[in-house]
């Protein structure tokens, strides 16, 4: 059975071809914060060959004022932003894990840029940290524990 979500209104769907829900991360930077009006933003990192979105989503990009300029993917009509995919990680999609269907399931699994973290938050002892973006290496290991 696939993992589903999608956007506010529902208009854009989207499956994820796995069997369980995918692993989480916390992103504390300043460009999440914004993005998503909250202290940090949920993302999961994909095989863009197992999300399955609606063709009708609405892509856009901003390349003048991202650092990491990335096409973003989602609904028109509601502005919620399901995704989005850049050169950094070729064949990936990155997931804004508040729009599965059972987000309400989803725990992070690592916490990124903590560095830019809302002092009022705190992390769980267990959960790897790491004060900026990890390596690929090191997301991989952090991951798998």
């Amino acid at each position: 059975m696939p993992i589903t979500g999608g956007c506010r209104c529902g208009t854009i769907r989207y499956d994820i071809a796995l069997d369980a829900l995918p692993l989480v991360y916390a992103c504390h930077c300043r460009d999440c914060q914004t993005w998503s009006g909250s202290a940090f933003a949920l993302h999961a990192m994909l095989p863009e060959a197992i999300l399955s979105l609606d063709p009708g989503a609405h892509r856009f990009r901003l390349d003048d004022v991202e650092q990491m300029p990335s096409e973003h993917l989602g609904c028109a009509r509601c502005m919620t932003r399901i995704a989005n995919r850049n050169s950094a990680v070729p064949g990936m999609i990155i997931l804004r894990a508040g729009t599965l269907d059972r987000s309400n399931e989803v725990v992070p699994a690592i916490h990124i840029w903590t560095s830019s973290a809302q002092p009022w938050v705190t992390l769980p002892d267990k959960s790897p940290a790491f004060e900026k973006t990890p390596t690929p290496a090191e997301f991989q290991v952090a991951l798998a524990k």
